[in-house]
């Protein structure tokens, strides 16, 4: 599993889960994040999430796909 570090802004608190999926490629446009959480598992520290709008936190680990995101 390859894991990246996504690194938050430096005025930025939180990044949501759909644009974390979009930066990092995973869906093309925002609008298919709805979808693409229908059909797939993500899990945020552990846990199954299906929210889009979830806020990421520094320190969050993000697994999806054959990938793993941690929130910095």
């Amino acid at each position: 599993m390859k894991e990246k570090i996504f690194h938050l802004k430096k005025d930025e608190a939180y990044v949501t889960l759909n644009v974390l999926l979009k930066v990092e490629d995973v869906i093309s446009t925002g609008g298919e994040a709805k979808l693409f959480l229908r059909e797939n598992v993500v899990y945020v520290n552990g846990e199954e999430e299906n929210r889009r709008g979830r806020k990421l936190y520094h320190g969050d680990k993000v697994s999806v796909l054959n990938s793993t995101f941690l929130i910095d």
